[in-house]
C-alpha cells in the first residue's frame, strides 16, 4: 500500500479538519475519529501500561521487569525513549492507561497520553467498594473535584493528552466477580445513606405504595420509611451472567424486580457520571473524557448515561473479535474506544491460568488474532481506537492479584515478540485507510433502499 502522508501525531494529513491545538471527536461521513491537535484524523493505536515499575511477584516487593530494563538500559529516561521509539516503530501513537505519562515526550515523534485513571468512585468509596461509595453524597462532588485538580490540573494545557478515564471495570450488575444486584446491594446495607435514599425514592415512584412492593419484591417491609433504613433480606431471583438467559426477566414473578435493578443502576450512572465528567471538565477543560472503561455490557441505561456525559465510550473486550461489544454501545450515538484486549500465547513458557482473554497455541496465533480482531473492530463507524494490553509480560510467579499470563508486546526481560509486533506494525499502518472504508457501510446503514 502506498504510504499514507501523516501529521506529526500519527493522523492522516489529508483531508485535514478544524485544529484547536488539542484532541477531539467528529463525525465525518459518518464515521467517529479522533482529531489530533493539528487536524488530522487519528485512530488511538496505543499500548497499555508502558511504565518501568511494571508488576510486582505477588507476595513481594521484586519487579522482575524493571530488573531487567534498568541492566540493559540503566536508567530510567533511557528506557523511556527506548520504549517510545519502539512503540512508534511498530505504528502504535498512543501510551495506555496505567503507562508512564513521560514516555509521551520521550521519542523522536510525540505520543498521545491516555495513561490517567482517576479512580474517581473507587477511591471515594475506599474499603467501602462500589457501589458503596454513596456517589449521591455532597461530599462526592467535592472530593470529585478536588481529585480531578489534583492528577488532571497539572496537565491541563499539555496538548498530548488524549482524555481521562474515570475509573475502571466497576461492577453495573452480574458479571464474572459475581451475581449481585446493585439495588439489593444497596438496600442490604446502611453504608451508603444518601444513595440508598435515592433508591428508595426510585421505587415508590414506581410502585402506587409499599404493599405493591412487598408483592413484586416478596418482602414484608411496613413502610417506605423502614425501607431507608432496615435491611432487605436476599432476593430469590438472580440474572446469569455466562448464560445471558434473558427469559429470566421475562418471568412474571421476577420482571418487576430485574426493571427496578436496571432502572436503579440507571439513575446511579446518571449522578456519577454527571458529577464526574463535571469535575474533570472543570479541571482540563481541553481533554476528553474517555469514559470509565466497561468490562461487560451493562444495563442500557447505564450505556445512556454515560453517552449523555462522556465524550468517548471505553470498554474493556477480550471476546475473540470485537464487534458485538462495539454494536452494544452504538446507540449512544458517541465514539467507542477499546481500553483493553489480548491473546495468550502457550509457547511463552507462561502459565497463562490467570487472566481473561483467549488462549492460543503459538505467537504466530497471537499475531494472527491481533489482525483478526483490529480488521473487524476497524469496520465499525463507531470504533476509534484500540488498546492492547499489556506492554511487557506477567511474572510467570504471577502478579500482585496473581495474573499470570503472556500479556506483553515483549517479554519480562524486554526481549521482543517479533511475529507480533510486526502483525501489529502492518494492521496498524492500514488502520486509518479501513476505518475510512467504513464511510461506505455508514452510508448503506443510513441510506435506506430505494422502492
Amino acid at each position: 500500500m502506498t504510504d499514507i502522508r501523516r501529521t506529526r501525531w500519527g493522523g492522516l494529513a489529508e483531508r485535514r479538519v478544524e485544529a484547536t491545538g488539542f484532541f477531539r471527536v467528529a463525525q465525518i461521513d459518518g464515521v467517529w475519529w479522533f482529531i489530533d491537535p493539528d487536524g488530522g484524523r487519528f485512530l488511538s493505536k496505543g499500548v497499555v501500561s508502558v511504565q518501568l515499575d511494571h508488576d510486582t511477584i505477588k507476595g513481594t516487593d521484586r519487579r522482575p521487569y524493571r530488573e531487567a530494563c534498568l541492566r540493559k538500559y540503566l536508567t530510567r529516561s533511557v528506557w523511556r525513549r527506548a520504549a517510545a521509539d519502539r512503540l512508534h516503530g511498530w505504528g502504535f501513537n498512543t501510551i495506555g492507561a496505567w503507562s508512564e505519562p513521560q514516555v509521551a515526550r520521550a521519542g523522536a515523534a510525540p505520543l498521545a497520553s491516555a495513561a490517567g485513571v482517576l479512580y474517581l468512585a473507587t477511591a471515594y468509596g475506599e474499603s467501602r467498594g462500589w457501589p458503596r461509595s454513596d456517589v449521591f453524597d455532597p461530599a462526592y462532588e467535592r472530593f470529585a473535584t478536588q481529585r480531578a485538580n489534583q492528577i488532571c490540573g497539572p496537565s491541563r494545557d499539555d496538548a498530548n493528552v488524549l482524555g481521562w478515564f474515570i475509573d475502571n471495570e466497576l461492577q453495573w450488575g452480574p458479571d464474572w466477580r459475581g451475581e449481585n444486584e446493585l439495588l439489593p446491594s444497596i438496600l442490604r446495607d446502611s453504608a451508603a445513606p444518601h444513595t440508598r435514599r435515592a433508591a428508595v425514592a426510585l421505587l415508590r415512584s414506581r410502585y402506587k405504595d409499599v404493599a405493591a412492593f412487598n408483592a413484586a419484591w416478596q418482602c414484608s417491609v411496613a413502610s417506605w420509611e423502614e425501607l431507608e433504613h432496615a435491611p432487605v433480606a436476599p432476593l430469590p431471583f438472580k440474572r446469569n451472567f455466562f448464560t445471558h438467559d434473558h427469559a429470566q426477566e421475562r418471568e412474571t414473578s421476577s420482571s418487576r424486580y430485574f426493571a427496578d435493578c436496571d432502572a436503579f443502576a440507571g439513575l446511579l450512572a446518571e449522578r456519577y457520571f454527571a458529577v464526574s465528567a463535571a469535575a474533570i471538565r472543570a479541571a482540563a477543560p481541553h481533554h476528553l473524557i474517555l469514559g470509565s472503561r466497561f468490562a461487560y455490557g451493562p444495563p442500557p441505561q447505564v450505556i445512556a448515561a454515560a453517552g449523555r456525559h462522556c465524550d468517548v465510550i471505553s470498554i474493556n473486550c477480550y471476546d475473540a473479535l470485537p464487534g458485538a461489544a462495539i454494536e452494544a454501545y452504538a446507540a449512544t450515538g458517541r465514539p467507542c474506544l477499546i481500553g483493553e484486549f489480548s491473546f495468550r500465547g502457550d509457547d511463552a513458557g507462561l502459565p497463562n491460568t490467570q487472566g481473561a482473554g483467549p488462549r492460543v497455541e503459538t505467537q504466530a496465533d497471537r499475531a494472527a488474532g491481533f489482525a483478526r480482531y483490529v480488521g473487524a473492530g476497524l469496520w465499525h463507524p463507531n470504533l476509534v481506537g484500540y488498546h492492547w494490553f499489556v506492554h511487557a509480560d506477567q511474572p510467570a510467579e504471577g502478579r500482585w492479584d496473581g495474573e499470570n499470563s503472556n500479556y506483553g508486546v515483549v517479554t519480562i526481560n524486554d526481549d521482543v515478540y517479533p511475529e507480533l509486533t510486526e502483525a501489529m506494525r502492518v494492521v496498524n499502518d492500514d488502520a486509518e485507510w479501513l476505518h475510512d472504508a467504513a464511510a461506505s457501510v455508514a452510508k448503506r446503514v443510513a441510506t435506506p433502499p430505494a422502492a
